[in-house]
């Protein structure tokens, strides 16, 4: 696999990345307190809302990461560890191209 193909599939990664922050951010919108939906509903509302908000900055944390790496794909150390300078197997840049440690040393 070229470079080229790495490159597309990060963007195609990217694509779904910030087409899930958009849902997540339609979905961790606050719940109107004039809205009758009962108190115990409310109070699944506003824990449904906790946990989107984690999913949603976990999804941006990805996101840059994604950026950053499709910035990196021409430079020499593109596919190796951070960490040991080992390189990364291709199966694993892959399925996570945001990945910048090797099997091993993500640990």
């Amino acid at each position: 696999m070229n470079k080229a193909e790495i490159k597309e599939k990060i963007n195609t990664e990217i694509e779904k990345t910030k087409k899930i922050i958009a849902e997540y951010k339609e979905l961790s919108k606050p719940v109107a307190p004039d809205a009758s939906i009962g108190r115990v509903s409310r109070m699944d509302a506003i824990n449904n809302k906790s946990v989107t908000e984690s999913a949603l900055r976990q999804a941006e944390e990805k996101l840059n990461k994604l950026n950053f790496v499709l910035g990196e794909v021409d430079s020499d150390n593109f596919g190796k560890c951070v960490q040991c300078n080992q390189p990364i197997p291709l199966g694993r840049i892959l399925f996570r191209p945001e990945s910048s440690h090797c099997v091993n040393c993500a640990r």
